[in-house]
């Protein structure tokens, strides 16, 4: 059985100019944070080259939380989801 869940992210600083929001919902993200960046950039391409490596891979300057939490520090893309969850992305941030 199938459940459409759906599952909102929250887009930083440059990531929100190329999605066009800073907060964007997917529908039916899958079961992983993986899975649900997969839908996030399958809805916003324009956020593709901005977020993963040429080979696919996250790159490794962009933080993904989950809940607040960073998911390096769980399961990386493998981090389960539930619905409710809220996801975020954010670029590198430098300051001096």
């Amino acid at each position: 059985m199938t459940s459409t869940t759906s599952i909102e992210w929250r887009l930083f600083a440059d990531l929100a100019e190329h999605a066009g929001d800073r907060h964007v919902a997917v529908d039916g993200p899958g079961e992983t944070v993986g899975d649900a960046l997969e839908a996030l950039l399958a809805d916003r391409p324009a956020l593709e080259d901005r977020v993963l490596e040429e080979d696919g891979s996250l790159r490794s300057q962009i933080n993904v939380l989950r809940n607040g939490t960073d998911v390096g520090q769980a399961d990386g893309l493998e981090t389960p989801l539930a619905d409710g969850d809220e996801l975020a992305l954010f670029p590198p941030v430098s300051g001096g």
